[in-house]
């Protein structure tokens, strides 16, 4: 037999595979268990405390302070009651510089309002807040451009007001609001971010607060429901009350970023396990084809002729 039959291709493509296996579980467990910085600690399930001053509160038939000033888009001074007395309005607070949730958000609500029968300054107004004082009319002009290219409809520009404003009138909207939210160092350790959650208001002509909508994703029935009864002047009902954060886990201290590369790793050890079975029954095959059975051979030994 020659050289090639006593090293079977099914040997080579074995050893690529175990290559492949151990290069496959090293970037698996690097994932998680990096040399140093990625070490896990103690593991919980609570959310961090940080996240206690992080919430909605559902300040249903609140009175929203309508004297309060800000600077709108077109870096004008204007009152929040300019923005009341016929129609209802779609209230939300972000800040413009978020590169996760407030986007979402945003877009979830623009996208709903597609399907929704009713047009921004006609029947409704739209009104986005930064909660971030450091922003001014420029982001704020560039939201609006943004969301309402999405929305498709630039003769409702009049019915879409992106606003920024001072720390003190701040406070004083989020808190009628019931929005909390808290400041969080970026990667550099500057206090430029922030913790909070995502949810819009449906306020009524007088601007009271009748109705939120939790979450990234809003129904269009909802949304038109919403409106309809705050154009009547109704109060709605709490909603469930499931927050979606914009937050980022420490993987030294919680669990709950380790999720996803646990099942990473999982789906790993499962393929490593499945390539494992299949180089042992090509051994099994090719060690069959490499030694047949021979004629005439069974149990009962061999017989010694005198």
């Amino acid at each position: 037999m020659g050289s090639e039959s006593n090293y079977p291709k099914t040997w080579k493509s074995a050893i690529v595979l175990a290559f492949f296996a151990a290069a496959l579980t090293h970037s698996l467990w690097s994932q998680v268990t990096g040399v140093g910085e990625k070490q896990m600690g103690v593991t919980n399930d609570k959310l961090p405390s940080i996240l206690d001053e992080v919430k909605v509160t559902q300040n249903l038939n609140q009175q929203l302070p309508l004297g309060l000033t800000f600077i709108d888009d077109e870096g004008k001074q204007v009152r929040l009651a300019s923005y009341f007395g016929a129609h209802p309005a779609i209230l939300a607070l972000v800040y413009f510089h978020c590169t996760s949730l407030c986007p979402e958000e945003l877009t979830g609500l623009t996208s709903a309002l597609r399907m929704v029968d009713e047009v921004p300054g006609r029947d409704f107004n739209v009104i986005v807040v930064s909660f971030d004082p450091t922003e001014g009319p420029e982001l704020a002009a560039a939201e609006k451009r943004e969301h309402l290219q999405q929305y498709g409809h630039p003769e409702t520009a009049s019915g879409w007001h992106f606003l920024t404003g001072a720390q003190p009138n701040i406070d004083v909207l989020t808190k009628a609001v019931g929005y909390g939210y808290v400041k969080i160092p970026d990667q550099s350790g500057k206090l430029t971010q922030f913790a909070h959650a995502s949810s819009v208001q449906i306020v009524t002509p007088e601007g009271k607060l009748a109705q939120y909508y939790m979450g990234v994703e809003y129904s269009p029935k909802d949304l038109r429901l919403g409106l309809a009864e705050a154009s009547n002047h109704r109060i709605g009902s709490q909603v469930d009350n499931i927050l979606t954060y914009c937050y980022h886990y420490d993987p030294t201290t919680n669990k709950h970023s380790l999720i996803v590369a646990r099942i990473v790793q999982l789906g790993g050890i499962i393929t490593i396990v499945l390539l494992g079975g299949y180089m042992f029954l090509m051994f099994r095959i090719d060690a069959r084809k490499d030694n047949p059975p021979k004629a005439g051979t069974g149990d009962k030994g061999t017989r010694t002729d005198a």
